[in-house]
């Protein structure tokens, strides 16, 4: 369960963040795993970023955001929200060419 709501969580992080829209149409949803010890979570998440991006400064952001998110919802302390970022996504218009 509380992977579940950090899953939903890191999404609209996601699309906040990094301007990733939250549809199907987009990347692979983010994936979340939860190791829940005595009132404490340590989170695991794996989402993709768009590419130009600053990956540091909006993985910190979605990190914030989750553990805040997660803590409301739950009643958990986040001790840890990992974020491991998959290969970054290119403008969906990747067919233009340079003008010479």
């Amino acid at each position: 369960m509380v992977a579940r709501i950090a899953a939903q969580a890191a999404r609209a992080a996601q699309s906040r963040r990094a301007a990733i829209p939250p549809d199907r149409g987009g990347p692979a949803a983010p994936h979340a795993s939860a190791a829940v010890l005595t009132g404490s979570v340590r989170l695991h998440l794996t989402m993709d970023l768009p590419y130009p991006t600053d990956v540091a400064r909006v993985c910190e952001r979605i990190q914030q955001d989750v553990a805040e998110r997660v803590a409301q919802l739950t009643g958990l302390r986040v001790g840890e929200v990992l974020l491991t970022v998959r290969p970054l996504v290119t403008a969906a218009n990747t067919s233009r060419r340079r003008v010479r």
